[in-house]
């Protein structure tokens, strides 16, 4: 018997969506994109839950309540995200990590995140398809849906096709891996978990404050220091799962 579509994660409260297993070519399927998405190459990948929204400033206050993790950013998170339904800011990937261990999750790998983000649509250039606007998704700029010139309440587009939310825009979501810009060379083709070293950890998807270009399924941003905080880095988490 399968696994459920749809479970509520106990610690944190997280809704999490079950993400098939199957396979996908990982990549830029436009010619448009940097070199680091290069080459095209096939992945396949096990089954695994993916919170359906990116962690809130709440859940994260119930982390920090719950464990005493040391963080004192609160007055930068409250001008960009004023709320406890909007996505964490000034969360670093070493803040994350600690919030999904406390939660007994980890953060997606680079492959799970884009085989997630596509949503089962092969060869898109968004989360939605070939086409993205502010009815659409949260990015530079004002119009349509998107009335927000900073962080907006998750949830507030409409999810991708495996029911996921703000895949594109909103915030950067940190990635467990860290960035290698030839790893795609040699890729292992299954459950690849990035390199093994690194300086910098992974973020996709593209937030409030990026361009068009860097909502694509398959842009990757490459200097994401593991200790870093922003305005507009956040996460969502990821667990392993079968179906």
């Amino acid at each position: 018997m399968g696994k459920e579509e749809k479970i509520i994660w106990e610690k944190g409260g997280s809704e999490m969506v079950l993400i098939p297993s199957g396979s996908f070519e990982m990549g830029d399927h436009f010619d448009g994109g940097d070199d680091d998405e290069l080459p095209i190459h096939e992945v396949e990948l096990d089954a695994f839950y993916m919170d359906a929204y990116q962690v809130t400033v709440g859940q994260f206050k119930q982390f920090i309540e719950d464990s005493g993790y040391d963080y004192d950013d609160w007055d930068s998170v409250a001008e960009y995200s004023p709320g406890d339904g909007f996505p964490m800011v000034y969360v670093s990937w070493n803040d994350a990590t600690a919030y999904a261990k406390w939660a007994g999750r980890r953060l997606p790998t680079e492959a799970e995140w884009e085989y997630a983000a596509r949503g089962g649509l092969a060869g898109k250039r968004y989360p939605g398809g070939d086409h993205v606007s502010h009815d659409d998704a949260n990015y530079d700029g004002l119009g349509g849906k998107d009335k927000w010139s900073e962080c907006a309440p998750v949830g507030s587009f409409e999810a991708n096709e495996y029911g996921l939310y703000d895949m594109a825009g909103n915030v950067w979501e940190w990635c467990q891996d860290w960035y290698g810009e030839d790893y795609y060379s040699n890729s292992p083709a299954k459950n690849p978990p990035g390199p093994s070293t690194g300086s910098y950890r992974v973020l996709r998807g593209g937030s409030w404050a990026s361009t068009v270009d860097n909502l694509r399924v398959a842009y990757r941003r490459n200097h994401g220091s593991p200790a870093g905080r922003y305005a507009n880095y956040g996460f969502r988490c990821v667990v392993s799962g079968s179906n």
